[in-house]
């Protein structure tokens, strides 16, 4: 069930519609990958086409697999080994195709809803019909309209009780996948001292 996300800082639009590249955020490149080591959505690819940021995005990554903190945090360097930075989404279709041997279907995100779009129940089945799926997620405020008229499939924007739905990249990454890969928790006695779902 061949699962990947793609996280994209350019293009996308920023407050006054206009095209943007937004910045890197550390707490974007660990909090995903963690979620994608929980729910198996591998690679995780961060997408920047400014070289200063898929520098930074590099440095990140290095001093957690092979660095100082490759020794720390074990579990951290297990969820950021899955991190590739490519420069276009052009680019992840090329590396996906080459891992899975064939091309990807494309998922973008969004929180507006659009005509055209997919439950997360049909999207399920098609992943457990191993369907190759790359779920795209925009930052700024959101994807450009090439990206979202393009994709394969649109998947519907995540709702709660209320109207508002304004949630951080990094949330709605988590909750997506969980809906799109949880699975029941196995029966296991409950270990005293045991750390919460925040883990390090």
């Amino acid at each position: 069930m061949p699962l990947s996300i793609a996280l994209v800082h350019f293009p996308v639009y920023n407050k006054r519609g206009r095209v943007v590249a937004t910045s890197l955020t550390n707490l974007d490149i660990h909090d995903i990958a963690r979620a994608a080591r929980t729910f198996d959505a591998a690679p995780y690819f961060i997408v920047h086409a400014v070289p200063e940021m898929q520098a930074f995005a590099g440095e990140v990554i290095d001093h957690w697999i092979t660095g100082e903190g490759a020794e720390h945090n074990v579990t951290r360097r297990e969820a950021l080994s899955l991190i590739e930075v490519s420069p276009d989404l052009a680019e992840v279709n090329r590396r996906l195709t080459e891992i899975w041997g064939r091309a990807p279907k494309f998922v973008v995100t969004s929180a507006r809803r659009f005509p055209f779009t997919v439950t997360y129940e049909q999207m399920r089945a098609k992943i457990e019909a191993d369907e190759p799926i790359c779920l795209i997620f925009g930052t700024g405020y959101g994807l450009i309209d090439e990206i979202m008229i393009e994709a394969d499939y649109t998947l519907e924007p995540v709702y709660g009780p209320t109207d508002w739905n304004h949630l951080s990249v990094r949330s709605a990454a988590s909750i997506i996948l969980d809906r799109l890969r949880s699975v029941r928790a196995p029966q296991q006695k409950a270990e005293k001292g045991g750390m919460g779902a925040g883990g390090k």
